[in-house]
């Protein structure tokens, strides 16, 4: 039997022994710490490209949602030009029985012996230029006109008289306010233009 005996100091062999323990700890712990970060790096990449993902998402769906609303707001144009054609239309309509008597009032009013040369509506009323036999005769117009129940408040604006020939003519211009009924048979003033 062979007998083994050791040479070296059992203090620099337990020395030995931890050194090897403390480098194999160190790689252990570095080993770890590489593997954490590595986890944490790919974990906030993941987070990052996750939420890149999500953002362009909504970026698109806010895109889509701006485009919706242009064409709401296209459509609602079209919807209030729609409505202002249909207003345009009933308005007209509801005046083409008001143009009738109208008219037929400005004949009625007339006198004899009186013409009408020019008559213009406007917002604020009519305006009439004629030419009369005598100045008699505008002032039987005039009473005509504030008895009517279509036209109000004559206004003599002028009022030339000239010897025509043998004759006498008075050139006047008058004003009046044009009443139209509305279906309650209330009077409102016209508003109607551009009659001539």
């Amino acid at each position: 039997m062979a007998v083994k005996i050791n040479l070296l100091d059992w203090r620099t062999e337990r020395k030995n022994l931890r050194q090897q323990q403390f480098v194999a700890m160190v790689m252990t712990g570095a080993l770890i710490a590489v593997t954490a970060v590595g986890l944490m790096w790919y974990s906030v990449t993941s987070s990052v490209d996750h939420q890149r993902q999500r953002n362009d998402f909504m970026r698109q769906q806010i895109a889509e949602m701006e485009k919706k609303i242009k064409e709401i707001e296209e459509l609602e144009k079209v919807k209030q030009n729609l409505l202002a054609r249909m207003k345009v239309i009933e308005e007209l309509q509801a005046s083409r029985s008001a143009m009738v008597h109208f008219f037929d009032e400005i004949v009625n009013t007339l006198p004899e012996g009186v013409y009408i040369k020019t008559l213009k509506q406007t917002s604020t009323g009519v305006s009439v230029d004629g030419v009369a036999e005598s100045n008699n005769r505008v002032s039987s117009y005039m009473k005509n006109i504030e008895s009517s129940s279509w036209f109000s408040e004559p206004r003599l604006v002028v009022i030339n008289t000239k010897d025509v020939g043998k004759r006498r003519q008075s050139e006047f211009t008058l004003q009046f306010k044009n009443l139209t009924r509305g279906k309650t048979g209330e009077k409102t003033s016209s508003d109607e233009e551009g009659l001539e």
